[in-house]
């Protein structure tokens, strides 16, 4: 579940150098924002499934609150944003970005609580998959979304345990990740650096505090479910955030689309390991048939 402001792949590629010593130096490099990377995916996945671990205490309301008050404060301290000096045309972006957050974030943990974290992370993961392909005409390209809608059908396969209110919970978090993404493109090019980033995790917290208070009033959390739902802000927040920017400076874009395919399949892994949340075979295979067209649109 890639939900913190880390997921858009940035649209500028670093160039590489064209002398042997540089790419020798430029392999080195990517080795360790491989590492990163995968760091990076891992603890958003441990996160989120320490977050699911407070689910019968507090809520997926509950959790998605503390978790967002806590990235929105790491946030704001890493950004610093100065709001003061922020236009309306600046404004109006940021806000729809908050907006997508605290959607997002309920959508997908609401989803982990019915479907599973794999399956959930699996259908949010259409969000991006679905920027990438919407511009395109090529044959490659519809062919990778033709693979990706099948697999979303054998997800949601009919049978009497099908939960439909999860699968659609899910495929909102889709659309709000898809909505990130371009929101993004635009709060990145009308404010410096990650200030956007920032502010929009700012104000999503401040949403969730009538939201919060509510929920944590009406189911009195313990000092347990408060630390799950806190380690999920820092884990699935703050952590990937961090780990991503260093990442893309040792990586370029396309490496790391195409790394983001990993992010369901630690989903799943995880899920089973700390959740007990076991996908049959057809589950499993929608998984690698959806992280195997964004792999290939990636490369194409």
């Amino acid at each position: 579940m890639r939900t913190s402001p880390s997921q858009a792949v940035p649209t500028e590629v670093p160039v590489a150098a064209g002398g042997p010593g540089d790419r020798a130096q430029g392999a080195r490099g990517r080795l360790p924002g491989m590492a990163m990377m995968f760091g990076s995916g891992l603890s958003n996945q441990v996160g989120a499934a320490t977050g699911a671990l407070a689910f019968g205490v507090i809520g997926p309301a509950g959790v998605v609150a503390v978790r967002q008050w806590v990235a929105g404060a790491v946030l704001l301290a890493v950004g610093r944003p100065k709001v003061r000096a922020f236009t309306w045309r600046q404004w109006w972006p940021l806000l729809c970005l908050a907006a997508v957050f605290a959607t997002m974030n309920l959508s997908l943990y609401t989803a982990i609580d019915r479907v599973g974290l794999g399956l959930a992370v699996t259908l949010e993961f259409l969000g991006p998959l679905s920027v990438a392909l919407a511009a395109s005409r090529r044959a490659v390209d519809l062919g990778c979304a033709v693979v990706a809608g099948a697999a979303v059908v054998a997800l949601a396969r009919p049978q009497p345990s099908t939960d439909y209110t999860g699968i659609a919970l899910g495929l909102l978090a889709a659309v709000c990740w898809a909505s990130y993404i371009l929101l993004n493109r635009t709060v990145g090019a009308r404010v410096p650096g990650v200030e956007g980033s920032a502010a929009a995790a700012g104000v999503s917290g401040l949403l969730y505090l009538p939201i919060g208070i509510a929920v944590l009033a009406h189911h009195p959390p313990t000092a347990t479910a408060l630390a799950c739902a806190a380690t999920a802000g820092i884990l699935s927040s703050a952590i990937p955030f961090l780990a991503d920017l260093l990442a893309l400076r040792r990586v370029d874009a396309r490496f790391f689309g195409i790394f983001m395919s990993v992010n369901p399949v630690l989903a799943a892994l995880v899920g089973m390991v700390v959740l007990g949340q076991s996908l049959d075979w057809v589950e499993w295979l929608a998984v690698a048939a959806i992280v195997s067209a964004n792999g290939v649109s990636v490369l194409r």
